[in-house]
């Protein structure tokens, strides 16, 4: 699958543009000057997105997103493919997703229940939907950009690739029309 290809995917799936899809696109390297922040993800950081990103795409005959080490795939695509802005949002809503389950729980996200975290993140990603169709030029919704680079990091990874959609390590000839039964996996 071609980087286009799956960058069109993974935006139909999440209802919207891919947050730094021009860079990208263009191998993350986006007019120079965009790019000034480095920002630095703690061990904390990278767990936290780690169990996010699993709640996304949990474990099932497949490895989840936890175990294809998303969290820390967010980390680098933030620092080496987001603009300024987007780098703030991304940030910020590490802790606005935190303070929405305490709101919402009455414990931290670390903390709560498989159902509370699915409950929580099926709820912004209702606000997201929302946000996205009245944002104008304000930069995308912070759960928007993390239930997006869930995506492509796990589908890009070894394990999404791998175990998640059928693969063939060594491709044979090209065959354009190949036979799908509703339920099978995708080719990685």
């Amino acid at each position: 699958m071609e980087r286009r290809e799956l960058l069109k995917m993974i935006g139909l799936l999440t209802g919207g543009v891919i947050i730094g899809g021009s860079a990208l696109l263009t191998g993350c390297s986006p007019e120079k000057g965009k790019l000034k922040n480095n920002i630095v993800f703690n061990q904390h950081d990278l767990d936290f997105l780690d169990e996010v990103s699993d709640t996304i795409l949990p474990a099932t005959q497949s490895p989840g997103a936890k175990a294809a080490k998303v969290g820390s795939f967010m980390a680098v695509m933030v620092n080496d493919c987001y603009e300024e802005r987007d780098q703030k949002v991304f940030m910020e809503g590490i802790s606005k997703l935190n303070a929405a389950c305490e709101k919402m729980h009455g414990t931290e996200f670390m903390k709560a229940t498989v159902q509370q975290r699915l409950s929580l993140l099926t709820e912004l990603d209702k606000e997201a939907k929302h946000y996205q169709l009245k944002r104008g030029d304000l930069p995308a919704h912070y759960f928007t950009m993390m239930k997006q680079l869930t995506l492509l990091g796990y589908f890009t990874s070894e394990p999404g690739c791998t175990k998640a959609m059928r693969y063939i390590a060594v491709p044979g000839h090209y065959e354009g029309s190949v036979p799908y039964k509703k339920g099978d996996k995708a080719w990685g």
